[in-house]
């Protein structure tokens, strides 16, 4: 099942590359230009029958990281569970009238 769904989506998109690029009159442009052209028709269409993602994470730096603060984070994921555990005992013994 898993297969067939890639093989109709690759399909699609093969035919609609082919059908644009049938459209584009490329003896009027010169190397780089055709190269752009292209790549605007791939990159289109792949966005029309495939999600693509944004890139990579940006967010990789750690140079910020260390020991103090991952004793920080460690407290404080101690004390959110110390108030959950506090707030669900005082749900308990509230009754409903």
């Amino acid at each position: 099942m898993y297969g067939s769904s890639r093989r109709k989506r690759r399909e699609e998109y093969q035919s609609m590359v082919k059908d644009k690029l049938a459209e584009v009159q490329w003896k009027y442009l010169c190397i780089n230009e055709n190269w752009q052209q292209m790549k605007n028709i791939v990159m289109k269409r792949a966005q029309v029958t495939r999600r693509l993602s944004k890139g990579p994470c940006r967010h990789k730096e750690t140079w910020w990281w260390n020991e103090e603060v991952a004793a920080a984070v460690r407290e404080k994921k101690k004390e959110y569970g110390n108030w959950k555990k506090r707030k669900i005992r005082g749900l308990e013994g509230v009754q409903e009238e």
